[in-house]
């Protein structure tokens, strides 16, 4: 009876530690760049470019943040794109932020999530550090889909899951029914920040 109360409480012990504490990434210097790649989301559509997430993560990071958002974009077209992205900016650190246009145009989640593992893949195989922003499947009621924390433990990166469902549930917080406005936007920066700074990125 006593080796399976030690062994059940071994089990709840470590259960919650799974989770429980963010993936650390490498710290980044005041020189090192942050690239921010996705879609609208990261464009900033519905605010002006200086309330962008980017932008205003910047701010709040006090290290530069390459806004790299192209309005519509899909993860196929992301994946294309990121090369070159990574070429061009050198990066130390990179924010992912797509899924939304997929899920929008009816997508396949497979082929959603297999695009989004070849982008982190090909991060990780630079020697990057990741972090993986999450987006809500379209509905009245809806959550962000499971492959993104999936794929996050996965590559034992940062995941931020919430932020952007929660913008969007309120109405105060949107330029029109799929974007934020600039108080969105920084609330997306905001918990952004906040998982950079318990990662030990600044």
């Amino acid at each position: 009876m006593k080796r399976w109360l030690i062994a059940a409480f071994m089990a709840v012990m470590l259960l919650g530690g799974c989770g429980g504490s963010t993936p650390k990434v490498a710290k980044l210097a005041a020189a090192d760049v942050v690239l921010a790649f996705g879609d609208s989301l990261t464009y900033g559509t519905g605010a002006k470019a200086e309330e962008s997430y980017p932008a205003v993560l910047s701010r709040l990071l006090g290290r530069s943040v390459v806004r790299a958002g192209v309005p519509g974009e899909q993860t196929a077209g992301g994946l294309q794109r990121l090369p070159g992205a990574l070429d061009e900016h050198q990066p130390r650190l990179v924010i992912v932020c797509l899924g939304g246009n997929d899920m929008l145009r009816k997508g396949s989640r497979e082929a959603t999530e297999a695009n989004l593992r070849a982008m982190l893949k090909e991060i990780r195989g630079r020697g990057l550090d990741a972090v993986l922003v999450g987006v809500p499947a379209p509905g009245l009621i809806t959550s962000t889909p499971d492959f993104y924390e999936k794929l996050a433990r996965e590559f034992g990166i940062p995941y931020e899951g919430k932020v952007v469902t929660s913008v969007l549930y309120k109405p105060e917080l949107k330029s029109d029914p799929i974007h934020p406005n600039a108080d969105g936007y920084r609330r997306m920066a905001e918990a952004i920040a906040k998982l950079l700074r318990d990662a030990g990125a600044v």
